[in-house]
């Protein structure tokens, strides 16, 4: 990746920034690309790429192309930290939406990354700065304090016995007690492996003709159920979640920036190719939405990364 990181050294040295570049190179490259262009470019300048990119940078764009070019755990780490500091006073779904992402929407030992990533940033722990947020409060507190340090298996057996009978504890929690915020609930889906939860969140749709997410919005419409069901989408199909978020940042008066760019960033890690339902949800395309609401090099980054939606 040398030949990257030359062309990155050209793109931001002299009296101008060629932004056109730098959203060629890095915004077509993956997440272990991206590391070996960070490595290469500071092994031949002596200075970090982040720093260099935040130098040269402003707004919006800035914003997108740092987080994106950072290592996939640091931003984790900075995301999560930024929704908690944001929190101090009030939480709002947006906040918490940072949290559910970063516990649920990958891979397990990205969480465990993120995790050691934090301490070394911000000297606490993930679940330590959640669980002292003055904003959060129980059950919402318990069900993101529980996510943030789940640790879950990999493994693709799955117990169909354990999904029968905890398909059953969640409908006796959602639909008979309007209790999503229930222990059961929090327990099961802080803990089981995502082919679990699939499992018996299929037995759920079975047993009672909708599905749990759908349930979840029918019987409660407190904000603990609009995160529990974010969590229920990012464990099992986090394309879901990533549109909802896309679609609420566009919607309203002005463009929430911030949730947009996390969006489309965290989402494009998963791959972007994944949020075809976007158009069938909502008459219209990713694409389309970013270029009514954005404009300039911020525009055409997060475009790059959203790629064909054919």
């Amino acid at each position: 990746m040398a030949a990257d990181a030359e062309s990155l050294r050209k793109a931001v040295q002299g009296w101008g920034t060629d932004e056109r570049a730098l959203i060629e190179i890095l915004g077509r490259r993956t997440a272990a690309q991206r590391a070996e262009v960070r490595r290469a470019y500071a092994g031949l300048y002596r200075e970090s790429l982040l720093d260099r990119l935040r130098s040269e940078l402003s707004g919006d764009f800035r914003t997108a192309m740092v987080l994106w070019a950072m290592d996939p755990a640091e931003r984790g780490a900075r995301l999560a930290n930024a929704a908690l500091a944001a929190a101090s006073r009030t939480i709002t779904d947006q906040h918490a939406w940072a949290l559910v992402e970063v516990a649920c929407a990958s891979a397990p030992d990205h969480l465990v990354a993120v995790r050691r990533a934090y301490r070394s940033l911000f000297g606490c722990s993930l679940e330590e700065g959640a669980a002292a947020c003055p904003a959060l409060q129980d059950p919402l507190r318990k069900l993101l304090v529980s996510l943030v340090r789940s640790y879950r298996c990999e493994a693709e057996l799955v117990d169909e016995d354990v999904a029968g009978m905890e398909a059953a504890q969640l409908a006796e929690a959602i639909r008979r007690r309007k209790q999503p915020h229930g222990d059961q609930v929090i327990r099961i889906v802080s803990t089981r492996s995502k082919h679990q939860l699939r499992a018996t969140f299929r037995r759920y749709k079975q047993e009672h003709g909708t599905g749990i997410d759908e349930d979840i919005a029918k019987h409660s419409s407190s904000q603990f159920a609009k995160i529990l069901r974010s969590a229920v989408w990012c464990l099992t199909s986090p394309e879901k979640h990533f549109a909802e978020a896309i679609r609420y940042s566009i919607l309203g008066f002005g463009t929430d920036e911030e949730t947009l760019t996390r969006a489309i960033v965290s989402g494009s890690e998963i791959g972007m190719e994944r949020i075809k339902e976007y158009k069938a949800r909502f008459k219209t395309t990713v694409t389309s939405d970013v270029v009514g609401d954005t404009s300039g090099n911020y525009k055409d980054f997060l475009l790059t990364l959203v790629g064909s939606e054919d």
